[in-house]
């Protein structure tokens, strides 16, 4: 909730879910080749089910990620 919090007070002041919604996509392993955000908790699964609510999860960038972003 802190990340998504950031977020939408610095970047995108236009709610929440959305923020969360791609955070929790990025984090899927059946949707990208690459995981770019590693999250602990309930992200979900391919049959369908929805994940957790952002208070019960946590997320941190993955390795691959930082790389894509160590130049910038």
């Amino acid at each position: 909730a802190k990340s998504v919090g950031n977020i939408m007070g610095n970047f995108h002041p236009h709610g929440d879910s959305s923020i969360y919604d791609a955070m929790v996509r990025m984090s899927q392993d059946w949707k990208n080749r690459e995981i770019l955000v590693e999250m602990h908790g309930n992200n979900g699964s391919m049959d369908g089910d929805p994940p957790a609510a952002m208070r019960y999860t946590e997320a941190r960038l993955s390795e691959i990620a930082g790389y894509l972003l160590q130049d910038i």
